[in-house]
């Protein structure tokens, strides 16, 4: 071999390195472990049926997930690791079910299994957690942050924005940052939602619930109903507006607070 064939290939093989995240997994028994790296600002997702899902943001550049099976069944379900084209997607794969899809069908309610996920990732990343049937939290990130969880709460913090949905679950979401394009929708069925928006928040918020108020620290120039009986559906605006803040529940009250300037 050439040097200059020596070269091209070590260059092509750099090129390959550079665009593949370095990864490594290990499933030991009911344990499963996997660490890796991405590129700045990449996603993360995990996607759960039955469990729970507790991630945090940390200092570093590595990832870390650990999953813990558990149920008469648990050994009908598999952990998947597939690489999306702006980061990786980690799954709880049920039978009939894939990574690529929604991780298994809700037809298989009568498989007795749960799956507790714990993540540490950089706080570099965009983070992105999925459960049907347990709570969702996110501490600490440093990224755009989206939750969704049908029965479960959902827990978060973000030096960036947070997007969520619950159906059966309060919200608590804590937002360092308030520069989303467009429209962040945040909504729950069953529960209240409670965020808490930097000091020069500002935003069109619009506000629904059945059973419900809302309340903020903020001064909010209303139109719309808010008063009495009925549905209510608040349009408001807090500072200089601009971009829609949208909160929505059947069954709770939407409570801003004020907390840290902007970062």
């Amino acid at each position: 071999m050439t040097r200059n064939h020596r070269f091209r290939l070590l260059l092509i093989l750099a090129i390959v390195l550079g665009f593949c995240p370095l990864s490594r997994a290990q499933q030991t028994g009911d344990n499963f472990h996997w660490t890796g790296k991405l590129a700045a600002n990449q996603l993360l997702q995990i996607k759960n049926i039955n469990g729970p899902i507790d991630a945090e943001g940390i200092q570093g550049d590595t990832i870390d997930v650990s999953a813990v099976k558990g149920g008469p069944d648990r050994d009908q379900v598999r952990i998947e690791v597939v690489q999306t084209g702006d980061g990786v997607t980690i799954c709880a794969v049920y039978p009939g079910g894939s990574c690529s899809g929604d991780g298994g069908s809700h037809e298989h309610g009568n498989i007795k299994a749960h799956v507790d996920f714990t993540v540490r990732l950089p706080r570099n990343l965009r983070f992105s957690a999925t459960s049907v049937n347990g709570h969702v939290k996110a501490e600490d990130m440093g990224r755009a942050v989206k939750l969704i969880t049908v029965n479960g709460g959902i827990d978060a913090s973000s030096s960036a924005w947070v997007a969520a949905t619950s159906v059966n679950g309060s919200i608590k979401i804590s937002m360092g940052s308030s520069d989303w394009d467009g429209k962040l929708k945040i909504a729950t069925v069953n529960g209240s939602v409670t965020l808490t928006m930097p000091t020069d928040f500002s935003a069109e918020v619009r506000f629904s619930s059945v059973n419900g108020s809302l309340n903020t620290d903020f001064p909010l120039t209303v139109e719309g109903r808010g008063f009495g009986f009925g549905p209510k559906r608040i349009h408001g605006t807090i500072g200089k507006g601009g971009r829609e803040l949208e909160v929505s529940t059947v069954n709770g009250s939407l409570q801003i607070n004020k907390g840290k300037a902007a970062l």
